[in-house]
């Protein structure tokens, strides 16, 4: 008698938001025994698991189907232990200030690195076979059988996405081209086109897979990330800022196995660099066109895409800026600015009384001019904004398209004097996005391509109560 696992997924990396399908099979018990059951013990950790010491998350059981094999689906378990990243981890800098316990900043801020705290877990599964020799008897462990680990991150699979199949009917989607290399170089955590454009004073991250290749070790480590600046005539700065991953930049010095590291953030936006960047502080600021960011390693080899922001003109028309963050299908975040356009409502609910006139709690009666009638109790007001793109190319319909299926949108603030140990509660506001229809337009159906969005401010403004 032998429990084997005869289905599992097909690649070890793995976004939560998918099916993750075991199937174990013990044929012999099966029909030799009564009440058998397989069961399976699932562990999830932020280190490397080992079965006989990490404590489990709960045990799963299930009948033997008509074919003798237990079936097990632990999407709905593994998604609830990933989460997006908000906050940034402890080590990363806002301005040169190293986040601490006590002192936290958001992710969309930081100035170089940052690890990930939620976006990245390890899965491994202790599947086991019980039955009982009678009918009427307890049921004893018959079998044991161990899973690999698995890598998940906090995505999802659209129906697009093509999945993988090997002959043993095992299957997955194959996120291997996502982790960095040589040739081809690796992508980021994001959909988004790889040319992008933000105003000077726009926040925003890129994040990526940070775990090396086993077999080149050396040649996928992320060791540094490379900025070159190029002027209005396309000329490339002498001056290029060159930021090392190591723990002093919010990164890791020396890249271990716990989870924290297998995904790392970088603030590679306009404002990000303001932090700190000579460069972006300094005169060449004012003729800078266009910068690019690349992921390198310790042989100064790119194993990244290239990444270009361009740097938005000031617009003379007087539109307030809006830009919105949002979470993205790989669970990390994209970015647009509203440079067109907006308009911003309120509206108003609250809750009234009919108010006594005069004075009833008194020697004498003395009416007054300002009570009576019907009140206001309290008066909540909650805003939203309508928002235009600038005319776009049909490359960013995907990136728009998952800001309307995203669960998790922000409108974000722009780079702004702070006063003494800020809060920075006035960077980041949840909105919710109220525009539920989305066509994606072509050059050869609309010709000019602009976009229109309308969000919710998810926090009521609440005033006074009488």
């Amino acid at each position: 008698m032998a429990l084997t696992i005869e289905q599992n997924p097909l690649y070890t990396l793995n976004v939560a938001g998918q099916e993750v399908i075991f199937t174990v099979l013990d044929a012999a018990t099966v029909s030799a025994y009564y009440n058998v059951r397989y069961k399976a013990e699932v562990h999830i950790s932020e280190t490397d698991i080992d079965l006989n010491t990490s404590v489990s998350i709960g045990t799963f059981k299930t009948n033997p189907n008509n074919a003798g094999a237990g079936m097990f689906n632990f999407r709905q378990v593994v998604e609830s232990f990933v989460s997006p990243d908000n906050l940034a981890a402890i080590g990363s800098e806002y301005k040169t200030e190293t986040t601490s316990a006590t002192t936290t900043h958001p992710l969309h801020l930081i100035d170089k690195y940052s690890l990930n705290n939620n976006n990245v877990r390890y899965l491994k599964i202790r599947f086991t076979v019980e039955g009982s020799t009678t009918a009427s008897s307890a049921a004893s462990i018959i079998d044991t059988e161990d899973s690999s680990q698995y890598t998940l991150i906090n995505g999802y699979l659209k129906h697009t996405d093509v999945q993988d199949r090997d002959a043993s009917g095992n299957f997955g989607f194959d996120t291997t081209y996502l982790t960095m290399k040589v040739t081809p170089e690796g992508y980021y955590l994001t959909n988004a086109p790889l040319t992008q454009n933000a105003n000077i004073e726009d926040y925003g991250t890129l994040s990526f897979l940070a775990t090396p290749n086993p077999s080149f070790p050396s040649t996928t480590t992320v060791d540094n990330v490379l900025y070159t600046f190029y002027d209005t005539s396309g000329t490339p700065y002498l001056f290029t800022e060159l930021v090392n991953n190591t723990d002093a930049n919010g990164g890791n010095t020396t890249w271990d196995s716990d989870t924290k590291n297998q995904l790392l953030h970088i603030g590679c936006f306009p404002a990000n660099l303001r932090n700190w960047s000579s460069v972006m502080t300094g005169a060449m600021a004012n003729n800078l066109s266009y910068y690019t960011v690349q992921l390198r390693n310790s042989y100064d080899t790119a194993i990244s895409k290239t990444f270009t922001i361009n740097i938005n003109c000031p617009t003379l028309k007087g539109f307030e800026p809006i830009r919105l963050a949002w979470l993205n299908q790989w669970g990390a975040w994209d970015y647009y600015t509203f440079t067109m356009k907006s308009t911003k409502t309120i509206s108003t609910k609250g809750s009234t009384y009919q108010q006594i006139e005069g004075t009833w709690n008194d020697s004498i009666y003395i009416p007054s001019g300002y009570k009576g009638g019907t009140k206001a109790f309290r008066v909540n007001a909650t805003e939203k904004i309508k928002m235009n793109t600038d005319f776009v190319n049909e490359a960013e319909a995907e990136l728009f398209e998952e800001l309307i299926n995203s669960p998790e949108v922000y409108v974000l603030e722009g780079f702004q004097t702070d006063p003494t140990n800020p809060l920075l509660n006035n960077y980041v506001t949840p909105v919710r996005l109220t525009t539920s229809n989305f066509a994606k337009k072509t050059i050869a159906n609309d010709k000019l391509i602009q976009y229109t969005f309308e969000v919710e401010k998810s926090k009521t403004l609440r005033t006074q109560s009488v």
